[in-house]
């Protein structure tokens, strides 16, 4: 089993970007956001060619993808000198709160 705190560690043994290990968030966010970019340029070619079906092949790269973003996220976390298993940790006690005080829809993050 993977956790978030090895996973994160792990993937800096591949991070090489400029400025990395320095404050430099600015490369792992754009990343993120491109490969986001991607993970939705894939669900909407579903969409498009396949009437939203998610095929073997497609849930595979999709797979692929996600992974990609997952590792932005760790590389991100780090530059930011934040834990991965802090930011899950809060993520869903912020949701439990929302769910316990019947507030999971509508806008703005202080709900």
């Amino acid at each position: 089993m993977l956790d978030f705190a090895t996973y994160q560690t792990r993937a800096q043994t591949t991070a090489v970007y400029p400025g990395r290990g320095e404050g430099n968030y600015t490369y792992p966010a754009l990343g993120l956001a491109g490969e986001t970019g991607e993970v939705c340029e894939k669900l909407k070619k579903a969409i498009r060619d396949e009437a939203g079906a998610i095929s073997p092949e497609r849930k595979a790269l999709l797979a692929k993808e996600l992974g990609d973003v997952l590792w932005y996220i760790a590389a991100l976390s780090t530059e930011l000198g934040l834990s991965m298993e802090d930011i899950a940790s809060a993520n869903l006690a912020k949701l439990a709160a929302r769910k316990a005080h019947n507030t999971l829809h509508g806008d703005g993050d202080l709900r």
